[in-house]
């Protein structure tokens, strides 16, 4: 792939944003310390984050990735209404890059007239005002990203937050070494070469329908955001799910459309530490559904800490996405259709 051919595509130069993610990271780090959001936690019995899209996957990688740390129940909400469980017992966070999410703007109402806990993070709009008229804490995130190049802002003040709020342990040593692991791939990725492995994967995947299989512990949010990225930057349909629950039913769809499967892909999300009958599951299932697909690719996560590891594929997968959309001769930074789709909303 040459430099001309990347630039040819990539008028908005979303590599530059991937380039830089590492600087974003280390940026996120500082914006969450400085914030110094005071949460009363004796009277925290659960987490909501309330969001859509890019603002919400922050906090589906949060919920992941603190579950073995984290002693109260933590979802993420993706809708127009909080759960019914939602009262002063809970911490709210809106999450809106935009600030101006209309289903996120009615949770955020919904969650205050409950009388939970709230804060925001966001980089203006209507999230911002509401945040100020209701008195409540507002991690501000610098603005003009495209929301799903922003998860270090949309992450990393979270985790930071929990982290001083003493919710979970600290984080500086694992942040550390996800920054370091992250800075190395920066320089590995950006290259256009042969041995780049997110060009080789994006080549493998060209004219091909991508299936994401990961352990559900941890690496679900990731398998997700591979789906998300594929479906917004190369702008192709991407489907998922995770071990052991598909070895329960869609196992069994690998059969009768064959010449459909022959169209597909499967990328196995690995990690050391996924549980040793899951590591077991997957094995089995590689062997199965490499009889049908296209080609089969695994890729394994890298780095001491689970964090490094998480992001190590996060950042793997956002790479991938990037070069199959120059691969499929189409920008990947514009959504004109999720555009298209607000503006029709906003009529009525």
């Amino acid at each position: 792939m040459t430099e001309s051919t990347i630039a040819r595509y990539d008028t908005s130069n979303m590599r530059k944003l991937l380039i830089e993610f590492p600087k974003q990271v280390e940026d996120a780090v500082r914006i969450g310390n400085r914030a110094k959001v005071r949460l009363n936690r004796s009277k925290i019995r659960n987490i909501v984050v309330t969001g859509l899209g890019g603002s919400a996957i922050g906090g589906d990688v949060l919920r992941s990735y603190v579950a073995d740390q984290l002693a109260v129940p933590f979802i993420v909400n993706r809708h127009y209404v909080m759960p019914e469980f939602v009262d002063e017992g809970s911490l709210v966070v809106v999450s809106s890059y935009s600030g101006n999410t209309e289903e996120t703007i009615s949770a955020h109402r919904d969650a205050t007239k409950r009388g939970a806990q709230v804060f925001c993070i966001s980089s203006n709009g209507e999230t911002a005002r509401l945040a100020k008229k209701y008195r409540q804490p507002l991690i501000a995130i610098p603005k003009k990203f495209p929301p799903r190049a922003a998860l270090g802002y949309s992450f990393f003040p979270l985790l930071v937050t929990l982290a001083n709020s003493q919710f979970i342990r600290s984080q500086e040593k694992d942040i550390a070494e996800t920054i370091e692991l992250l800075r190395k791939k920066s320089v590995a990725y950006r290259s256009a070469g042969t041995e780049n492995i997110a060009l080789k994967i994006a080549r493998k995947l060209r004219s091909k329908l991508p299936i994401t299989y990961s352990a559900v512990d941890r690496f679900d949010s990731v398998n997700l955001r591979w789906r998300g990225q594929l479906a917004e930057n190369a702008k192709v349909l991407a489907f998922g799910h995770v071990v052991p629950e598909m070895n329960h039913n869609e196992l069994v769809g690998w059969n009768v459309l064959k010449q459909l499967m022959q169209k597909m892909v499967v990328i196995f999300l690995r990690d050391k530490g996924d549980h040793k009958r899951v590591v077991l599951r997957m094995d089995i299932t590689k062997e199965l559904v490499q009889r049908y697909a296209a080609d089969v690719i695994e890729v394994e996560s890298e780095g001491r800490s689970v964090l490094a590891r998480m992001f190590s594929l996060i950042y793997l997968g956002d790479w991938v996405s990037y070069y199959l959309a120059i691969l499929n001769n189409v920008d990947p930074m514009p959504v004109k259709v999720i555009d298209y789709l607000k503006n029709e909303l906003a009529k009525v």
